[in-house]
């Protein structure tokens, strides 16, 4: 069967031309900019299943303009093993077309809390991580995908002022502005900083996740 052709939104070319950046240019992508990478997201947004959303850019990411680009980042490695991806995406040098459309083709769109880049995600403030959940509300009821899962849970418990937030789906009753019918799901930090989860144990989570997109049904119908 071929595969569906999704059209997504325009993005920038790697700042970096397509190669690995080195160790010494990455510092000057600790900006102010709030468009530290560019979201992943199709034009038609009836095509969106699941809306993944990162905590921020690492300074890496925004050297490459593409999601969770690092070397040694887990998050592409446990989507390929959760089967939500057909072979284990490399961003490290960019995002190219074949792998946007890797993600587009299943329904999956990617975005971020904060879109400043940071070395670290605890150099976010907590208005940051507020104003973060704000948006990311907004843009689950523009949207409406089946779900948003947010990868991350420190972040998460802040930035939605939920302390004691667990993995999993979430109960969105308190979560102010939070769409109808949007299922909101937490999963684990995938950077190789985590020693908590193995690539195992974050497939696992992304397996869930996908399960709880499948019962659903077609976004179109919601």
């Amino acid at each position: 069967m071929a595969e569906i052709v999704v059209t997504g939104i325009p993005r920038r070319p790697s700042p970096s031309g397509g190669r690995r950046p080195k160790r010494d240019e990455l510092a000057r992508f600790a900006t102010e900019d709030p468009h530290g990478v560019d979201d992943v997201l199709p034009t038609d947004d009836e095509s969106l299943r699941l809306l993944i959303v990162g905590v921020n850019p690492g300074l890496w990411t925004a050297a490459v303009n593409a999601p969770f680009a690092r070397p040694g980042n887990r998050f592409w490695p446990s989507l390929h093993r959760a089967g939500l991806t057909d072979h284990v995406i490399d961003a490290a040098t960019g995002f190219s077309a074949a792998d946007e459309q890797q993600l587009l083709s299943r329904g999956i769109g990617m975005t971020n809390l904060v879109g400043r880049a940071t070395a670290r995600a605890d150099e976010l403030t907590r208005e940051e991580l507020r104003a973060g959940a704000v948006r990311v509300a907004t843009l689950a009821g523009e949207l409406r995908p089946a779900v948003v899962a947010v990868a991350g849970i420190t972040a998460f418990r802040t930035a939605f002022a939920r302390p004691k937030a667990g993995y999993g789906e979430q109960d969105t009753s308190e979560v102010p502005g939070w769409p109808g019918g949007v299922v909101l799901w937490v999963l684990p930090q995938p950077s190789g900083l985590n020693a908590h989860e193995t690539l195992d144990s974050l497939a696992a989570h992304w397996r869930e996740v996908w399960g709880a997109v499948e019962r659903t049904g077609d976004p179109g119908a919601r």
